[in-house]
Parts: C-alpha cells; sequence; structure tokens
C-alpha cells in the first residue's frame, strides 16, 4: 500500500493516538498478548483492565483518537453499538461476552456473559434495556446485565442484523429466506415475510423504504407496509460487504468476482440516486473498504473503513482526496466491528484482538444529543458513616443503621387499629388561577399570579381540610367547576375501565390484572352495557340466582330465560369476564324498555351525556316488573316452537313477588271527607327528601326517618272525586301491611340539592360522633380500652361521607303502624324475645350501587356487593362473607367501611339493597336443569319459502342422541351488526377503541360417529331483527335475505332455540371439535370447559408461531381444496372432524420429536408458499406423507 501524500501533520499528534503507519512491521511478542496493545492499560492483580487516563491533544474538526480500551485480549469484538439513551458504547465479543463503557473517559460499566458459545453479531440500545443478536437467539438485558428476556429462533436460523421499526417492533433477519417480525411487547413473532435465498444479512430504513442487504452482492428495497420488494440494485458481482443510507443517496461498498481467483475488495464505491432509482458515477477510494456509514454533518459525508484499520472521508458524489486518510492502531490486528454515534461525533473500532477504540473530532464529545443521566451502583455506606455530634440537640440518631435482632415488634410499628394512612390532601388552586384561565381543547392556560414561590407549597393541615371540604367556594373556572374537582378525587378502581386491543384481539390482554378473585366480571364494550352492576346484583342474589336457571319459556325474547344462561356462564367461570350480549340483544327488543328510554344509543354513551344515575334506577324498576311478570306463570321445559303462550296476569304468586313484594295501602283522602283505599304490590320504594328551611339550609335527619316516610308517604295532590266528580285536593298516604325479605331503595339523588342534603347529614353525623367520643361501629370494647388517652381523629377518615347504617330493624305493629331504627353495628344487633313475637325483622346491607362521576370519562356505574357463604363455597371452597367491588370485569375486596360512605362530589348513591337476616332459608335454592333432548327434535322453519328439498341436515333419532365423550363437529358463520371504530396513531399504527359487533348468522353441527358421521344434525340459519351493516358473504357464506323470513329459503330459527340445543350439547358433555372455536363461542355468547373443546387451530401449532387456516391444513393434511369462493359451515365442520382424525392418526404411532418434525414441514411449506393454497397442484398436499415415512424411518 503506497502511504505517500498522506497528511505530514499527523506526526504532530503523540504515538499512542496514530502509531506507525505501517504496522506489520511491529514485531510480536505473543501471538496472544502483544506489548504494544496494552499501550494506557494497566492490569489489575486480579486480571482485570484498567484505563489510565492521559492528556490527550484535538484538533476540532479533525477525527483521532481519544481513548483505547482492551476488553478481553485475544478476543475479537464483533460487534460495536454507541447507546442511544446513555453516553455508553457496547461492545460483543467472539465468545458471547458483553462490556460497556461510560462517556469519553471510557470507564467500565457492566461486564456480563450473554451467549455460552455464539459471537454476539448485533447490538441494539432501547429505553428499558439493550438487545443482543446472536445466532440463534435474541436476548434483552438490562444496562446493569439483568435479564429481561430470551427470543429463541427457529432450528438451522443463522442470524444477522436487526432493524427497529417501531418503539415496540423489530426485524431480525439473516441467511434464510425469510424475515420475522417480533414484538417486543409479548415477546413474539407476529408476522414472517419471504426473501430470496441466501437471504439478508444487513438491514437499514429510511421514511420510503426498507433496505435489505444480501450476500449475493444485490441490495432490495421493501414496502414499509407490506415489506414486497419495490426495486433491486445489483451491485456487485461477488458480495456486499456494507451499505448506508441518507437522504436520496445510497451507497455500498463490497467484493467483486475476479474469475478463477475468487473475490477480491472492489474499490470503486456504488453510489445511486433513490429519486431515480439509477446509480450515479461510482466513487473511487484509497483503501480497501469494509464498512462505510454517513456522517452528515455540514455535508453529506461519508467514512471509509478498511479492515486494517485505514479511515477515509470523502463526499459520495465527489472525489476521494488522498489526505482525507487516517489510521486506527490495531497494532497489526484486523477490525471487526464499527459504530457512529448518534451525534455523528464520535466513531468506534472494534479489532480482532480484544481492544475497542474511540475516536472523536471534537474537544469534549458527546455521544448523544440528550442523554439522560446514567445510574450507578450506590456506593457501600457502610465505612463511610458520618461523624456525629453528640452534643446536638436535633442529632438523628436514625442515621445509625441497626441490625433487626429481635423478632419483638418496633415501638414505632403501631398496631392497625391504633393507625390508619392519612394522605396529605394537595391545596386547592389559586383563585387567580381559575379565574384568568383560558382553555385550548381540555388544557387550561393561565398567567403567574406570583404569588408564591416557584416550586413551593405552603401546608396549613386544617385549612386545607376545610377548604378541600368546602367545594361550594371553589370559583368558576373556564374548564367547569363540576369537572375541575373529579381530575384528582376519583379512586383509580373506581373510574371507568376499557379494553386495550391490539392485534390478537382479547387474547393478550391481561384480565387478571382487574381480578384476582374466582367471580367472573362482565364485559363494557357492548352497547347498553351500563347496566353490568345490576346483573351483578341480581346474580349474587341465591334466590333469583336459581329461580332464572330453573326457568325456561317459549317466548323469543324472554329476559328470565337470557338471565338464566348468563347466570349459568358466571358459575362456570373461573374469573374471566364473560359478556352479556344475548341478554342486552333481548333487552333492546322489549317495547317497555324503549319507552321509559333505557335504550341507550351509541352516541349517548361515548360522549357521556346519559345520566347514568337516574338511568340505573329506572332501570332497577324495570327489570324487577319484568321479571315479576315473566315468572308468574311457571312453564315445564320446552324449547322455542312458536308465539309465546304465557300468562302475565296469572295469579300464581312468583318468587320474585314473595322476594322483594309489600302490599301496601293507598288511601286518597278528599276535602269533601270522601275517603278512597286501595291495595297494591311494589317491588321496591323511592326516598323523598325534606325542604330547605327558611334560611337555606338543611336540619339533621336521621336515615330510618326519611325511609320510614319515604315507604310510609303522605302527600297532597290533585285527583279525580267521584263523589265532587272534578279533580280536587286530596291527601294520599301509603301503608305497608307487611315487610319484604329484600328492601330495595331507590336514592333518587338526581339534583345538587339531593347532593347537598346528603353531605350535610354525613357532616352533621361525624361532628356529632367526635364531639361525643362516640365510637365508630367497627371498633370493639377492647380497643376502646386500648385507645385511652387517645382523640377519635385516629379514626375520623372512616366516618367521612358516611350517613345510611349497615343494620336496620324494621317492625309493624297495629298501634304505631311501621317503625324503623338505624344501627351502624352489625353484629352487636339482635333481636330480644319480645321483638321476634311482635313481628320485628333485622335488615342488614347487601347492596349499594353508586354513581361515579367523573368528568374525564363521563362517569360510570359499579357495585358494592356483599357475596354469601355459599357463593364461596362453590368457587373457592371456602365459607366465609365478603365484600366485593364490582366495576365491569375489575372485581376487588373492600373493606365494610368503604361500603357506606358516598362523597357526593364524585361518588352518588343510586340504589341500595338490605335483604333479611337468613331470608333464603324459605326458598328452594336446587337448580334443576330445565333443557332437555327434546330441544333437538325436529322444528318448523320461520322461513316461509323453506322446503323438505331445501333441508340441508337430518336431525337426530332419539337412537342417535349424543352421550357424554362423543365428537361433534362444529362452525359457525357471523355477520356485523357495528363496524368497528379505530384511530391511527401519529406513528402510523391503528388502535382500536371499540371492536366490532359480530351476531351468529348459522349454526351447524356435524355428527362425528356412527353410521351417518360427516352428515349434519343441525344447520340452523339465525333470524335477526337488528340492522346488518356487513353480511361477509366472502366469508360467511350469508348473502342478504338468508335472514329474512318473508323470502329466506333456508331452515330459519331464532338465536334462543339453537343455543338450547348447543347448550343440551354441552350439558351432555360432547366433545366440540372445530377450528377457531374460541371466536365462535365468544360470539355466540357460550361457556364451554376446556375439556369439551378440540380446536384444531392449536392442535397443529407450534408455538409463538402464527396459526395456520383450515384451508390451508386441508390441502396439506387431507388433499382437499375448500373454502373456493365462499365458505360453507357443513364443509368447515367436516373437514376439521377429518383433520383430529387425521392428527391422532399422525400422533398414535409417533412421539413427540416426531410429530414436532410434521408441523415443521408444515411450516416450511407455508413459507414457501406464502400460506397460499396452490389452484392447480392439488396433489403437492401429500408432501406429509413422505416427511412422515423420512421420521419414521429414522
Amino acid at each position: 500500500m503506497n502511504f505517500e501524500g498522506l497528511d505530514a501533520g499527523m506526526g504532530e499528534f503523540p504515538p499512542n493516538l496514530h502509531g506507525t503507519l505501517d504496522a506489520g512491521l511491529e514485531p510480536s511478542m505473543d501471538p496472544h498478548l502483544n506489548p504494544s496493545l496494552l499501550q494506557g492499560v494497566e492490569l489489575e492483580a486480579e486480571g482485570l483492565t484498567m484505563t489510565v487516563p492521559e492528556p490527550v491533544h484535538m484538533m476540532e474538526g479533525i477525527f483521532s483518537e481519544l481513548h483505547s480500551v482492551v476488553s478481553e485480549v485475544g478476543i475479537p469484538v464483533t460487534a460495536t453499538h454507541f447507546d442511544n439513551q446513555e453516553e455508553m458504547l457496547w461492545m460483543g465479543n467472539h465468545r458471547g461476552h458483553v462490556t460497556s463503557f461510560f462517556g469519553p473517559t471510557m470507564g467500565r460499566y457492566s461486564s456480563f456473559q450473554v451467549h455460552a458459545a455464539d459471537d454476539i453479531r448485533h447490538i441494539q440500545s432501547l429505553e428499558t434495556g439493550v438487545l443482543f443478536l446472536s445466532k440463534s437467539n435474541l436476548k434483552c438485558y438490562t444496562r446493569g446485565g439483568l435479564f429481561m428476556f430470551d427470543y429463541p429462533m427457529e432450528e438451522g436460523a443463522d442470524m444477522h442484523s436487526l432493524l427497529m421499526t417501531g418503539n415496540n417492533t423489530l426485524l431480525v433477519g439473516g441467511l434464510q429466506n425469510y424475515v420475522a417480525e417480533v414484538d417486543l411487547n409479548t415477546v413474539q413473532e407476529t408476522q414472517k415475510f419471504t426473501v430470496d435465498i441466501p437471504g439478508v444479512a444487513i438491514m437499514r430504513q429510511s421514511n420510503r423504504f426498507f433496505f435489505c442487504g444480501h450476500t449475493s452482492g444485490k441490495v432490495t428495497l421493501r414496502d414499509l407496509r407490506t415489506f414486497k420488494m419495490e426495486q433491486e440494485f445489483d451491485a456487485f458481482s461477488g458480495s456486499l460487504s456494507d451499505f448506508d443510507v441518507h437522504g436520496n443517496l445510497l451507497a455500498a461498498c463490497g467484493f467483486s468476482s475476479r474469475g478463477l481467483n475468487g473475490l477480491s475488495c472492489d474499490r470503486f464505491l456504488m453510489v445511486y440516486d433513490l429519486r431515480m432509482m439509477r446509480a450515479v458515477t461510482p466513487l473511487q477510494v484509497h483503501v480497501d473498504p469494509l464498512f462505510l456509514r454517513f456522517i452528515p454533518t455540514y455535508t453529506s459525508r461519508l467514512v471509509i473503513i478498511s479492515q486494517t484499520g485505514q479511515c477515509q472521508f470523502c463526499e459520495p458524489t465527489g472525489l476521494a482526496n488522498v489526505a482525507d486518510i487516517f489510521h486506527v492502531n490495531t497494532v497489526g490486528q484486523l477490525l471487526m466491528s464499527f459504530d457512529v454515534s448518534s451525534s455523528k461525533q464520535a466513531l468506534g473500532f472494534g479489532d480482532s484482538g480484544g481492544c475497542v477504540h474511540l475516536w472523536t473530532d471534537v474537544p469534549e464529545v458527546s455521544f448523544n444529543d440528550y442523554s439522560r443521566e446514567t445510574e450507578f451502583a450506590l456506593p457501600c455506606l457502610v465505612d463511610t458513616l458520618p461523624q456525629l455530634d453528640w452534643n446536638h440537640d436535633l442529632l438523628p440518631l436514625s442515621l445509625i443503621p441497626l441490625p433487626l435482632t429481635s423478632t419483638e415488634p418496633l415501638l414505632s410499628d403501631w398496631p392497625t387499629s391504633l393507625a390508619a394512612p392519612r394522605p396529605r390532601r394537595a391545596p386547592p388552586v389559586d383563585p387567580e388561577i381559575l379565574r384568568t384561565m383560558k382553555t385550548v381543547g381540555f388544557i387550561g392556560y393561565a398567567a403567574n399570579p406570583r404569588t408564591r414561590l416557584r416550586n413551593q407549597v405552603p401546608y396549613k393541615i386544617k385549612d386545607a381540610e376545610l377548604d378541600y371540604d368546602n367545594y361550594k367556594q371553589v370559583p368558576e373556572s373556564p374548564i367547569g367547576r363540576d369537572e375541575e374537582p373529579h381530575l384528582c378525587m376519583v379512586l383509580k378502581k373506581y373510574r371507568k375501565v376499557t379494553i386495550k386491543y391490539s392485534k390478537l384481539g382479547l387474547e393478550d390482554f391481561d384480565f387478571k390484572h382487574y381480578n384476582k378473585t374466582l367471580f367472573a366480571g362482565l364485559e363494557p364494550h357492548i352497547p347498553n352495557a351500563y347496566c353490568n352492576c345490576m346483573i351483578q346484583v341480581l346474580y349474587f342474589l341465591e334466590p333469583i340466582r336459581c329461580l332464572v336457571q330453573n326457568h325456561l319459556c317459549q317466548k323469543e325474547f324472554c329476559l328470565a330465560c337470557e338471565l338464566g344462561f348468563l347466570f349459568h356462564m358466571l358459575d362456570l367461570s373461573r374469573g374471566n369476564p364473560c359478556q352479556a350480549s344475548n341478554f342486552l340483544r333481548a333487552f333492546r327488543t322489549i317495547p317497555e324498555a324503549s319507552a321509559l328510554g333505557l335504550i341507550l344509543s351509541d352516541s349517548d354513551e361515548q360522549t357521556g351525556k346519559a345520566k347514568l344515575g337516574r338511568l340505573i334506577q329506572s332501570w332497577n324498576r324495570f327489570i324487577l316488573t319484568q321479571l315479576h311478570q315473566e315468572t308468574q306463570e311457571q312453564e315445564g321445559p320446552q324449547a322455542y316452537r312458536g308465539a309465546s303462550s304465557s300468562s302475565l296476569g296469572s295469579s300464581v304468586e312468583s318468587v320474585i313477588g314473595k322476594l322483594f313484594g309489600c302490599e301496601v295501602e293507598n288511601s286518597s283522602l278528599c276535602r269533601c271527607a270522601k275517603e278512597t283505599v286501595r291495595s297494591s304490590l311494589t317491588l321496591l320504594f323511592t326516598m323523598h327528601y325534606p325542604e330547605q328551611n327558611s334560611q337555606g339550609e338543611f336540619k339533621e335527619h336521621d336515615f330510618a326517618e326519611i325511609l320510614k316516610k319515604s315507604i310510609c308517604l303522605e302527600q297532597s295532590t290533585q285527583a279525580w272525586c267521584e263523589n265532587c266528580e272534578k279533580y280536587q285536593p286530596t291527601v294520599q298516604t301509603r301503608n305497608i301491611r307487611c315487610l319484604p325479605d329484600v328492601l330495595v331503595i331507590n336514592c333518587e339523588v338526581n339534583s345538587a340539592k339531593e347532593a347537598e342534603f346528603w353531605k350535610v347529614q354525613a357532616e352533621v353525623r361525624i361532628f356529632h360522633s367526635i364531639r361525643c367520643n362516640c365510637l365508630p361501629f367497627w371498633c370493639s370494647g377492647e380497643e376502646l380500652c386500648s385507645m385511652e388517652g387517645l382523640t377519635i381523629d385516629t379514626r375520623a377518615e372512616d366516618l367521612r361521607h358516611v350517613w345510611i347504617p349497615l343494620t336496620l330493624k324494621m317492625s309493624i305493629s297495629k298501634s304505631q303502624g311501621l317503625e324503623i331504627s338505624s344501627s351502624f353495628d352489625t353484629f352487636s344487633v339482635q333481636l330480644s324475645a319480645t321483638e321476634e313475637e311482635e313481628g320485628a325483622s333485622l335488615y342488614d346491607l347487601v347492596v349499594t350501587v353508586p354513581h361515579i362521576q367523573d368528568g374525564r370519562t363521563g362517569g360510570n356505574l359499579v357495585a358494592h356487593i356483599k357475596v354469601g357463604e355459599t357463593y364461596h363455597q362453590r368457587k373457592e371452597g371456602v365459607t366465609h362473607q365478603q365484600w366485593y367491588l364490582f366495576n365491569d370485569f375489575l372485581i376487588e375486596p373492600i373493606d365494610k367501611t368503604e361500603v357506606a360512605q358516598f362523597d357526593v362530589s364524585w361518588k352518588v348513591p343510586a340504589i341500595l339493597y338490605y335483604a333479611k337476616r337468613n331470608y333464603h332459608t324459605k326458598y328452594d335454592l336446587r337448580i334443576k336443569n330445565p333443557i332437555d333432548a327434546s330441544v333437538l327434535l325436529t322444528e318448523a322453519s320461520l322461513a316461509r319459502k323453506q322446503r323438505k328439498s331445501h333441508a340441508t341436515f337430518i336431525p337426530l333419532m332419539v337412537s342417535e342422541m349424543p352421550q357424554a365423550g362423543d365428537l361433534v363437529g362444529l362452525d359457525a358463520e357471523f355477520v356485523t351488526l357495528n363496524q368497528e371504530e379505530a384511530e391511527l396513531r401519529s406513528d402510523g399504527t391503528k388502535s382500536t377503541i371499540k371492536p366490532s359487533q359480530m351476531s351468529v348468522a348459522r349454526i351447524t353441527c356435524v355428527r362425528g360417529q356412527g353410521a351417518n358421521e360427516g352428515i349434519p344434525f343441525i344447520d340452523d340459519y339465525i333470524s335477526t331483527q337488528e340492522q346488518v351493516v356487513d353480511y361477509l358473504t366472502q366469508y360467511s357464506g350469508i348473502k342478504p335475505g338468508d335472514l329474512d323470513a318473508k323470502i329466506s329459503s333456508k331452515h330459519l330459527t331464532t338465536l334462543k332455540s339453537t343455543y338450547l340445543k348447543l347448550r343440551f350439547l354441552i350439558d351432555t358433555g360432547v366433545r366440540f371439535v372445530g377450528h377457531g372455536l374460541q371466536k365462535d363461542f365468544r360470539v355466540i355468547n357460550l361457556l364451554v370447559p376446556k375439556d369439551q373443546v378440540v380446536d384444531t387451530v392449536y392442535l397443529f401449532h407450534l408455538p409463538r408461531k402464527r396459526m395456520i387456516s383450515l384451508r390451508f391444513l386441508a390441502w396439506y393434511f387431507l388433499d382437499l381444496n375448500i373454502q373456493g369462493e365462499t365458505h360453507d359451515s357443513i364443509e368447515d365442520a367436516r373437514t376439521a372432524l377429518q383433520l383430529y382424525k387425521k392428527y391422532l392418526e399422525l400422533s398414535h404411532g409417533a412421539g413427540k420429536d416426531e410429530m414436532r418434525k410434521v408441523l415443521k414441514g408444515l411450516y416450511e411449506k407455508g413459507r414457501q408458499l406464502d400460506w397460499k393454497v396452490p389452484e392447480s397442484d392439488a396433489g403437492d398436499g401429500q408432501g406429509w406423507r413422505h416427511l412422515l415415512i423420512t421420521c419414521i424411518h429414522i
């Protein structure tokens, strides 16, 4: 190599920065340990290296060596990387060990082993850790060396490069025929893109394309979304060494073929204009290029690196100047890796001798423009204890760390009965800020009034408490007085919960994070799901749970039947959420519900315009009345056959009437002394509150007093008098003749006046409790003794916002009428023998339903429910009672003190349930399944044009009735009722806000054994009264008109009829075989035990790989070409059965390894064909047989 003409000024620099130009002339004492390699490095006694800082003279704008550090002597450095978040340089060597160096001084930060044998090929820093790519693994560690995850590649993979395509997604490529996309959140492969052999060795990205460099010498440009090849540059005839992209230029270096002499390094760089998609004049350089990078500081400079350590800077469109050549002091070693910092101020080199070189062109180098602070290990403080001045009065003795040598509790460890967490409340916002605030969108801006020092907030505890409570004094703000306090007051568990949808839908959503119990929550994304909390209330009333599960009538839309089906799912679930889609579908068809305004539009639900507190109280009245009417006439178990024959006017008393009903006597007295008395049955009572006094204030009232006046209501209204024959002022009074088993109360806190009444009563009660030294209801006598000398303030927080009692004592006497007294102690209140004889009863609070007013989400409804012993016995095998918070799919145990607390500024009471003690002993709580085999018998079609000749199935005969363990092939088709709602993020990805609402349109069941194996016995088209947005004909085979009873020629039935058939099969214990049954059962709204489901999508699936379609499996294993133009559920169900039997055949004589080889062959064939079934070559689907024969032979 001729070095004439090099810059003579290089000799002015210290020799340890540049060394001699001809490094090969320097003798080597040892092939593994070169003395010259250890310039500026000392070896400690333990063998670790430590850098010795030396003064370095830097020239602005000229790159020169700043530091050189040895990681492991003699072990080649195969990868270097500048950290994108912190001031660190990473290196990985040939033995799988990585080391990080901090800052320009190259102090060692961390060092750890990543792989036992393979070399490190690529390093990529993330926000939370660092990725390391080896031949067959992608591993992630923290910067300190803690393991985060390991993603193994497929067998035979030879990975070389990775490319971050988003915050949580990356592409991994190597010398194989695919590039894999990996999601870092789930650490799973999401997509796999096919590429040509021999694969991809280098990957880059611009705002227009992915750039893939191949060892064949080609560079391909691929689409950012589909990864399809858009352009190809044939850069070199031999092989590609490196390339880089900047702006509209692509520069590449590589090797050219020299005939019999093999490959030689090409000194011409290929440069391409990405606007014209053509090559420009090649750039000749004076070194043998191995690496190149753009360093776009002032111009689009290129740095070209040779393997021997020569560096040349040049412009991609100009001529290379020999004077721009520098030399890395590798001491005879070869450069193996190279990287440029994001600030373009530093270059990092790794050589074959285990040395890392840092070059820079500025005196004070920074690896990143904006680096975050690096976290260092804390020094040991044992030997550096501060000197203590014993003469100082305020000396903190806690500075001396003392070991806990005894099991005795510390003096400062107070018992929970004497201590409670009391957070410091934030002081109110300055009124001047609220007055001058201007809003842009939902953000308020105001000038700093400068009444306080910056970042200093004075805390005055007592004043702050008063200001916090007195929210009436908060001045009006542009954002709104009603919304501002909610921004910080609503507890997290009470806020509206939403499901975050990903590419996998609900499969990767962690419901267990919100519900760690075995009780089932309800999903909130269905229209009119605001009533989820009340569905849970009805479920946890044992008589209602048994009543609706024993009920079955002939009405198509019966809420009692649908509640029974839903409660059966809640019984079977082990903590997984259910959805009330079928119940709400029937609810939307009830004319009374629509007339009462209980059916919400999508816009009202999303914008939060609905007044949920008033709405849920109307729903409570409606559902009790509806269930009372539907369950009055007890029918035998019959499937739906036609119009309902039930009589709502039956005189038979229903369980609902016995449970909630209260016979009342309504008296109307006209001023003419004419009195009219009528008797009726009421299922709930509404609270009525007194008016304010002349000063606009509320007096003190006991809850029992207000409840008695609300039940025995007396009011003056205009009414028709038959005696006067005109409307006259009348006094109407109401009295009750008996007490209900469950007392239902609608609180009617629908305005600011009622909310103010509740607030005042709660404040008066806590004031009297503290003043009179009355203990809270949860404190026992022993606790009173232990609290001597303390004030009641230790528990005052739990008394806040409490007005309703936990227990009521109610009785009816001939002389006094209704008597009600309240108690805040549940366990100490007992009835005397005299009171029991007089018919007195104790009622315990079992349900509260509050309306959560949250200005950010529009509010939501939750329920506090006292779950009884029988429910815990069934779910957990224990016998106890516990209060729970039910917030859709969030379920959390809570303390009883929280149940009665209603801070009306955000938690407004709506519904209360008081239950008589041991009331359920008088009810029959046995459940007898009302669904029998008659549901599978022949039934008439709803379609008028359907004929017997059009029948596509043969019903089961009595001798064919299924038994436990029988196979049944199942497939379902669906239509779309509401389209998916999604939004595009700023990075171009899609975020699903609300999934599409699907409805089942066709259900097919096929015999799995017997003489008629493969023949369907159910093929029902489901009639729907709701508007269908998309029939999805290409995927479902359903056409417009197929679901219309007037023009359809199919066997049309109701959803309830087909649902009963499937419920009977599930209860019998049959095993369903199908493809993708999880989604089918979810849309049908069925919960099937896992041991009764055989899903072929999981039988033929390898972990962390894509799911394979039924069509491809049928072609590959069965040599069948199905789903040509549209899908047919009979064909799909029959094919799934055949695939299951093929799976049994393959796995019968083969072990796990042989079956895994069969599946690998399946995936390999799928990648070759891009998972598309060839249309002409149907015989190729027998490839699995050759693979199976080979496996068995081996």
